[in-house]
Formats: C-alpha cells, structure tokens, sequence
C-alpha cells in the first residue's frame, strides 16, 4: 500500500474536493429521475454539468469528480439506454476537462467509481468476480480523462477491494473512500471498522483513505482511526442528509420528490464548522457529497486559506 506519498500534483497543504452533483443538478431545474439520477444531466443538460464543475472550481476547489456515480449499467438498462454506457462516461469526462480548461486553474479530475448495486447497502455488493469486471470496464474508460480515480461511498471492504483492485489495473493513483454507520460509532455500514476495511485493500498501491456520504459527525468519530492508517493524504467529505436507513434503497426512506430529506443545520458556516474538527485531526483532504453546493466549498476555502496564514505568522 502507498500510504506517505503525496501525488505530485498536489501542493503541500489541505486539499479541496468539490461538493454534490445530482442535488445540484435539481437545484438547477435538472430532471433527476429515480433510475438514472444526476446521469440524466448528461443526457439532457451537459452544459449544467459542465457549469456546475466550473462554479466548485471558482469556489476554488483543487479536485472535481466526474458526473459518473449514476453511471452504472443496470441502472441505464432500466431505462433502455444500456448502449450509452460508453459514451456517457467519456462526456462526463470531457465535460469536466472543459470547465478545467475554461478556468484556467491547475484543478485536478477525480473520476468517480461508485457501488454498483445500491449506495449504503454493503449487503447488496455481490461477489468479487462480478463487480470487480464492471469497475475495471469503467476505469479503463475513465483513466485517459482523469489524474485519478476515486472509489466512492463504499460501504465495506469487500466493496473497496473489488473497485480499487480494477482501479490500480489502469495505473492511475486511487483513492479510496468508505461510507460510515448512521450511529456514528466511526465504523463502516457493514458494521467492519476503518482499519478492518483497509485490510482488505493493504496488498494495494492505494494512496489516499477518505470517509464520504455520510453524516459530518460519523466522519468526526471516524478521523483518528482513519489517520492512523498512516496515508500522506486522507480527509472526509460528508453529505448533508437526513439520518439514512439501514435498508435504503432509491425506492425506500425518502421524501415525496424521491430524494432523501436535507438537514437544516448544515448551512455553509455549520458544515465548515465540523470540516475544522478534521483539519484539526491532521485531515489533508476536506470538501462536500450530497447536498453541499458551491457556498460550502467556498467556506472551506476560506477556512483552507486562514489555516495556512496561522500555520505561517510568527508567534507572538
């Protein structure tokens, strides 16, 4: 495992991912259905998608994520469009590289490699074999339009293994972030600790642990353990729903649009409030999932910015 190499593109300071896309899409008048969720802004709004990459890096993020977490094949064959798997994974790309290079900023592109039947649901995840086929199909789509893949929101070990052994396959840096337990006990939603988790993946050349699409205070509860790993770079980046339930599914617990129910007490300036308690922790990467929008980033960079005046002032 590469824990204490930082990749080279990034500076030597706390790092900034960007915030949620299929909620911000709707925000935006986007149609999210239930089958295909944010992937329908590539069909119908390419250009929302590549706005809204543009706004986060005008926020002033370091790293967007590529539109693909609702790129999963079952999920397009729902709805008869299984044959632009392909395609629409190279636009989300390129849609990311074109507010990159719009904004002239260094920014770097995640692409996103996400669970494969169904987010928080490690029951769900299905052998090895299978899913591990499926991720390696999507990173070799991904790897030539992105500085690094991101296995997202898994919910065990198992599920990290399958997407990081494919990820690794390409050559790209991997990273590699678990979703939490609701019961903010620090532990994954298989009910497998943080170090039990990465023990599944420990014979791979991954180089950052991240804890994302969870509550802020189960990544509170998550950090010390998750710095004890020993990776250069490791941070989280929580959603803002409310509480989600054991066996949630898109047809379970919502609310009556289909989406799960926001929060009210994660506003920009409360959410930045727990990103300081991982910064305070040693957390090298901070940013937002699910229900945060450009004015969270844009707090974080504010808060990324003071932290590294402090570090810099001489003492008094």
């Amino acid at each position: 495992m590469t824990k204490n190499i930082p990749h080279p593109l990034l500076p030597n300071r706390t790092i900034l991912l960007d915030g949620g896309m299929g909620r911000e899409l709707r925000f935006r008048g986007v149609e999210i259905p239930k089958t295909i969720r944010s992937a329908n802004g590539l069909l119908g709004a390419p250009n929302v998608v590549r706005q809204i990459h543009m706004d986060y890096i005008l926020a002033g993020a370091d790293i967007i994520t590529t539109n693909t977490y609702a790129l999963v094949r079952t999920d397009l064959a729902k709805t008869g469009i299984e044959s632009l798997f392909e395609e629409l994974n190279m636009l989300a790309g390129k849609l990311a590289q074109r507010a990159r290079e719009a904004s002239g900023r260094p920014v770097l592109i995640a692409g996103s490699l996400p669970p494969l039947r169904g987010s928080y649901r490690p029951d769900l995840v299905g052998p090895f074999e299978e899913i591990e086929y499926l991720y390696r199909e999507q990173a070799n789509l991904l790897a030539p339009l992105v500085d690094l893949l991101l296995c997202e929101t898994m919910s065990s070990g198992a599920e990290a293994r399958a997407a990081a052994h494919a990820a690794c396959s390409t050559g790209k840096p991997v990273w590699v972030s678990w979703t939490l337990h609701e019961d903010r006990s620090g532990r994954l939603r298989s009910g497998e600790t943080i170090t039990e988790a990465a023990a599944a993946i420990d014979d791979l050349p991954v180089s950052a642990f991240l804890l994302n699409c969870s509550a802020p205070e189960s990544i509170t509860a998550g950090m010390q353990e998750l710095k004890s790993l020993g990776a250069h770079w490791f941070g989280g980046y929580a959603n803002t729903f409310q509480p989600i339930a054991r066996d949630w599914l898109i047809s379970g617990d919502k609310d009556t649009d289909g989406f799960l129910s926001l929060r009210y007490d994660l506003e920009p300036a409360q959410y930045s409030e727990h990103a300081q308690r991982w910064i305070a922790a040693g957390a090298r990467v901070i940013g937002g999932c699910c229900g945060t929008r450009p004015a969270h980033i844009a707090r974080l960079r504010e808060i990324i910015s003071l932290s590294s005046i402090s570090k810099k002032s001489p003492p008094t």
